[in-house]
């Protein structure tokens, strides 16, 4: 079988062998993985990852209640103590992002069941041949990003939240002939 070819170091094929369109419907994983998204904006997903540890330290786990309560002091001491992405646009909207998903926590039970409630809860399965073949937006993302911006969300436009559906698994985009695509495994 051939896997998919966008991993190109051992990080990134660890993360496309172990998360990457795997369903996932924990809250705190999906607000990691929502923070870590809009933090990639215009940069790499490589550049990111490579920080990840860094963004789980800084940002407590990404447990949503705490990152909601984060003041803008400890904002800063992130943005310059720890190997994050200096952007204070970036760093600012973990917190924004966290009163909001809590909002929707309120309203709709959890924040996974609001983002799976656009696919009815079942999961999009492509057959793609090739990786050139996976698209860079649809549909579903330019809606759902638009209700999230409605909602106050920052950093979701339609490109993050097409990667961030399938990192969570809404999405799975492995090529058809990778062993990770879910009639594969």
């Amino acid at each position: 079988m051939t896997e998919c070819t966008w991993p190109s170091s051992e990080l990134m094929k660890k993360y496309h062998k172990e998360e990457w369109c795997r369903i996932n419907k924990d809250d705190q994983y999906i607000f990691e993985l929502l923070s870590l998204e809009g933090a990639q904006a215009g940069l790499s997903w490589e550049t990111v990852i490579q920080k990840r540890e860094a963004y789980q330290e800084a940002f407590k786990q990404f447990d949503i209640e705490k990152c909601a309560q984060l003041t803008d002091e400890e904002l800063e001491n992130i943005r310059t103590e720890y190997n994050v992405i200096k952007h204070k646009g970036k760093i600012q909207s973990v917190r924004n992002n966290a009163i909001i998903a809590q909002d929707v926590q309120r309203e709709y039970g959890s924040l996974a069941d609001f983002l799976w409630s656009y696919v009815d809860g079942q999961p999009i399965i492509n057959k793609w041949q090739r990786t050139n073949d996976v698209p860079a937006e649809t549909e579903l993302s330019i809606k759902l990003s638009k209700d999230l911006k409605k909602l106050g969300f920052k950093f979701v436009g339609p490109k993050i939240v097409y990667s961030f559906l399938q990192s969570i698994g809404i999405i799975d985009d492995h090529i058809i002939t990778c062993p990770y695509h879910t009639h594969n495994r």
